[in-house]
């Protein structure tokens, strides 16, 4: 066999024995005609690895994006994708992305079509190009995700491959398949490849130093990421005194509801093969493992808890696939937390188990939640996924339990046609989350939906395709009490300079509210609408833009007074690796209802104007600059005071309700180089705060006070780096 050297470059005879694909065809738009220019690629199993070619045919008259992005960073520009389902059983897939500049992209793929890009993953590729088009070649190595056992020296992959075209948009693949249908993962091509065993041991020990410039100190930490993967069936992950420091920051978020802010997760260790622990409820972000947990804010209001050490086992016997995770944060108060799960999968179904328990010694609690998964797809037109949850709490010698069901069915009954219908039950007693993550419980939600794609559009129309989607919408609680009658209507359409149009339209009928005075009497709502559009226009000469507005109603008086809410998100390229984006958005929001105690809400005028701008250097492949800003000014003028009465309405009294004023702040500048493979420098400036006021003060006064905020300042420096053994 001919050594493939990974040097964008290929070589005569190099890819002699590979795989030669030529079949490429279009699936954005999805109408499976072949791609508009020509595309190849030669797939190769080595002992090192998955090697994969791609030779991209794009001659001088078809723009060429040459755009420069961090890490994980979408844009539309000129790029290949890998997919790969190393088991090749339609349940966890990986996904490896280069641009033509060089810049890259890796995501676990799980559930059909869910992308996570929190994962990083050590493998190689290099791109060259030339008059009539480029070339990359990539090398995947077999350590980087545990698979099951080869048989007879054979391997059974699911494979996919694509090529997108940055200036038009258009997405050519083989096998024609989509994400943008019910399943993607089941339709890979299968592809049988020599088998091959790799092992690693990698330690990657690190050493962070932080300046307090607000109060002053310094705090020095080390530690050590662990990963060994002595075969193909077996991963072991761990890390030992772990540092959380501020190398990623999180969104400004200004929250007064009464659901948890979710927040992605992207620490190394629970991100490292953490797919085969996803285990969603359906409902938005739900799951029954939120690493965001473990090391949030501790159980005796300390602040942050600091996790002692973490333990992750996946592996895989035959077609049974197990993981255990283990973590405990340190001091008295810490908590521990477990999880052990297995999934088993048949010819067309998949049944999986899902244990995890948290223990909180600070509060005498302890919390047990079991969940089973099936997924089952009978033919290529149905796929059936369900779960069934329960829970166990004890807390200071008292005993309880909830339980939760979820089913999702998806008939596609041609290319064009597709229907859904969306079962949830949620108890009144579900609690998942001392581990995991539920926004409400107490729920039952059903809804069907109906998606019409068209993709022949004429060549003289500015669109590529549409897709529709027509939504019946139900949600009651365990009382009775319908929550929400919803009609909704969305459209999703590609254009064919590569941007894309967006348009949702809900119509409610009146509901109740029963969350909004956190237990205390059910508000009942009005009938409303809400209507949003986005408009993406992709980079052309220096500038891109993303614009979204909406217009909506409210809960106390309906469509009686209006809110919107507009966003403009410019970016402008000085060059290819150097770009700014000023964002702004604005909202106004009538009659907002905010809970006071008790059954007192407030119902507010509240205008909010928000800067949320970025610029990114990425001065090579190794090294990039990010400065990030984000300062928000809000202010709320109280039109009166409301008591939620038993009879479901409000009320108006005389309780004081006060006007308030808040602004936050949130500035970040981080410097990182690559020594090596997952192996780096940071070196971060951040600060921030939070300022609320029982006055009111005009927005834009908040705003420019926002740039004051110094509740916290810091330096950090950090030093990562990676050692194969």
């Amino acid at each position: 066999m001919a050594k493939v050297k990974i040097d964008g470059r290929m070589a005569p005879g190099e890819w002699a024995g590979a795989r030669h694909i030529t079949q490429f065809r279009d699936v954005q738009p999805l109408t499976g005609k072949p791609g508009s220019l020509p595309t190849e690629a030669w797939v190769l199993s080595t002992p090192k690895g998955l090697a994969v070619a791609f030779r991209v045919t794009q001659p001088p008259g078809v723009t060429r994006t040459h755009q420069r992005t961090r890490r994980d960073e979408e844009a539309q520009v000129d790029r290949v994708n890998v997919m790969i389902d190393f088991d090749g059983d339609g349940r966890t897939g990986y996904d490896f992305t280069v641009a033509l500049s060089g810049s890259v992209i890796d995501e676990v793929i799980t559930n059909e079509s869910s992308f996570n890009k929190d994962w990083d993953g050590d493998w190689k590729h290099a791109v060259s190009e030339d008059a009539q088009g480029w070339t990359v070649e990539m090398l995947i190595p077999w350590y980087i995700a545990p698979m099951r056992r080869a048989t007879n020296g054979q391997r059974t992959i699911g494979l996919y491959l694509d090529r997108v075209i940055g200036s038009t948009g258009e997405r050519m693949a083989w096998p024609t398949a989509s994400f943008t249908r019910a399943r993607f993962l089941s339709d890979f091509h299968k592809v049988t490849l020599p088998s091959y065993r790799q092992s690693l041991l990698a330690v990657t020990p690190y050493v962070s130093a932080v300046h307090d410039q607000v109060h002053g100190g310094n705090q020095f930490k080390t530690g050590a990421d662990i990963f060994w993967k002595p075969n193909g069936q077996t991963q072991l992950t761990a890390t030992v005194n772990p540092d959380f420091g501020q190398v990623e920051s999180d969104d400004l978020v200004v929250n007064f509801g009464a659901e948890e802010t979710f927040f992605s997760d992207k620490r190394p260790f629970f991100t490292e093969n953490q797919g085969l622990f996803d285990f969603g409820l359906l409902i938005d972000n739900s799951q029954l493992i939120y690493t965001r947990r473990v090391g949030g804010p501790a159980d005796d209001g300390s602040g942050p808890a600091d996790i002692a050490g973490a333990l992750k086992l996946n592996g895989s016997i035959g077609d049974t696939h197990y993981g255990v995770l283990s973590a405990q944060e340190s001091g008295a108060a810490g908590r521990t937390f477990d999880a052990l799960r297995v999934s088993h999968h048949f010819q067309t179904q998949t049944v999986g188990a899902l244990l995890t328990r948290v223990d909180h010694p600070f509060l005498d609690r302890d919390a047990t939640v079991l969940g089973v998964d099936h997924v089952w797809q009978p033919n290529a037109a149905w796929t059936v996924t369900s779960n069934v949850v329960g829970d166990t709490i004890r807390q200071r010698g008292a005993t309880t339990h909830g339980s939760g069901a979820t089913s999702v069915i998806q008939y596609e009954m041609n290319p064009r046609w597709t229907q859904q219908w969306l079962v949830m039950h949620f108890g009144k007693s579900l609690d998942i989350n001392d581990f995991g993550y539920l926004p409400r419980n107490n729920l039952n939600y059903v809804h069907w939906e109906v998606r019409r794609r068209f993709t022949d559009l004429p060549a003289s129309s500015v669109y590529a395709s549409h897709e529709w989607r027509w939504r019946i919408i139900n949600m009651t609680n365990d009382q009775g009490l319908t929550l929400q009658r919803q009609f909704r209507i969305i459209s999703n359409n590609e254009r064919r300079d590569g941007g894309s149009d967006f348009l949702q339209l809900n119509l409610d009928a009146p509901g109740h509210d029963d969350l909004l005075t956190r237990g205390h009497h059910v508000l009942r709502t009005r009938a409303n609408a809400n209507l949003y559009a986005e408009r993406s226009l992709p980079r052309h000469g220096a500038w891109a833009w993303d614009l979204s507005a909406s217009v909506s109603g409210n809960d106390l008086t309906g469509l009686g007074r209006i809110g919107y809410e507009v966003e403009v998100l410019p970016t402008y390229f000085f060059t290819d690796s150097l770009s700014i984006t000023p964002g702004v958005s604005y909202t106004y929001q009538p009659n907002w209802l905010i809970w006071q105690r008790d059954n007192l809400v407030g119902s507010f005028d509240g205008r909010t104007l928000e800067l949320d701008a970025a610029l990114n250097w990425n001065l090579s492949e190794r090294q990039e600059l990010r400065v990030r800003l984000q300062a928000l000014g809000l202010n709320a003028r109280v039109r009166q005071a409301y008591q939620v009465g038993a009879d479901m309405r409000a009320h108006a009294t005389t309780q004081p309700v006060e006007d308030f004023s808040l602004r936050n702040l949130g500035f970040q500048i981080r410097y990182r180089y690559q020594l090596a493979p997952l192996s780096n420098l940071y070196i971060v400036y951040g600060r921030g705060g939070y300022a609320l006021e029982p006055l009111l003060t005009s927005t834009g006064t908040q705003f420019r006070q926002s740039f004051s905020l110094r509740d916290s300042e810091q330096f950090l420096i950090k030093l990562a780096y990676r050692f194969e053994l």
